[in-house]
C-alpha cells in the first residue's frame, strides 16, 4: 500500500478542451497518465485541484470513467477550473454505483498509510474584500479538515500558499498551528510560474509543487 498525488490533471474528454496549447509536452496528456500510472488497486493518490474542464456532472461522467478505470483510490480535492463541484452531499450521489474508488476531500480527511490526508483548495490574498472573504472560507475548511485528522496531517492544496517572495499568511499560520509538516500544491503551469515555485523547507514545512506537467504526468509518491 502507498499513498501518492498529482494535481492539475484538466481532463476535458466532453468538452475538448486541448491542453497542447500550452505546450507540446501536454500533447495527448491523458494517455501519458495512464501510461505512467504507478498504482496499483492496493494504493491511494490524492488529486488536489483542477481535475476536469467540466462545468457539470453530464459533462464530467467522461473524465470520471477515464478516472475509475486506472488502479487505486482517488481523493479529489477542488481546484478554480472544477466548475462542476457542488456540495459533498451532490457530488457523493453522483458517485453511487458508478465511480467506488473514487473519495472527495472537502471538510474532511482521510487515514492513509499511516498519516491524515487533509487539505482544501486554498486562495491566494490580493488586496480585494472579496478576495480576503473566500480566503477566510478556505482557512475554515483548512481548519475543520485538520481537526478531524486522526493521524500525522499532510496537507494538499490546489493553491501554492508561498510564489516568490509572495505568502499566503493565513494558510501558513494554520500549517504551523496544526504542526503540519509537508504540503503538496499544483496551479503552476510552465517556466514562467514553476521558476518561482517555492520548494523545500519554509518554516519548518516542506512544501513540494506536484501540478501533472511539472511531474512529467507522474503521480509522486508521498508514502510506502
Amino acid at each position: 500500500m502507498a499513498l501518492y498525488t498529482m494535481a492539475d490533471l484538466h481532463l476535458s474528454f466532453s468538452t475538448e478542451k486541448p491542453m497542447d496549447v500550452f505546450g507540446e509536452r501536454w500533447k495527448d496528456h491523458p494517455e501519458k497518465i495512464a501510461e505512467r500510472w504507478p498504482l496499483t488497486p492496493e494504493d491511494t493518490v490524492v488529486l488536489p485541484g483542477d481535475f476536469s474542464w467540466a462545468i457539470d456532472f453530464s459533462e464530467l461522467a467522461a473524465d470520471m470513467d477515464f478516472l475509475e478505470a486506472l488502479p487505486g483510490t482517488k481523493i479529489l480535492g477542488k481546484g478554480n477550473h472544477d466548475y462542476w463541484w457542488e456540495t459533498l452531499s451532490k457530488m457523493n450521489r453522483f458517485l453511487e454505483g458508478k465511480y467506488p474508488s473514487v473519495r472527495f476531500l472537502h471538510n474532511n480527511s482521510y487515514e492513509v498509510c499511516g498519516c491524515s490526508v487533509c487539505g482544501t483548495r486554498g486562495w491566494t490574498l490580493e488586496n480585494s474584500d472579496e478576495d480576503e472573504k473566500v480566503l477566510n472560507r478556505e482557512v475554515g475548511r483548512l481548519k475543520t479538515s485538520l481537526q478531524s485528522a486522526t493521524a500525522e496531517p499532510v496537507v494538499f492544496l490546489h493553491y501554492p500558499p508561498l510564489f516568490g517572495d509572495l505568502r499566503c499568511e493565513p494558510i501558513l499560520d494554520v500549517l504551523k498551528t496544526y504542526g503540519v509538516k509537508e504540503c503538496y500544491y499544483g496551479h503552476l503551469h510552465g517556466a514562467g510560474a514553476t521558476n518561482l515555485a517555492r520548494e523545500g523547507e519554509v518554516d519548518g514545512v516542506r512544501f513540494t509543487l506536484i501540478s501533472a506537467d511539472h511531474l512529467n504526468f507522474t503521480p509522486l509518491k508521498v508514502r510506502d
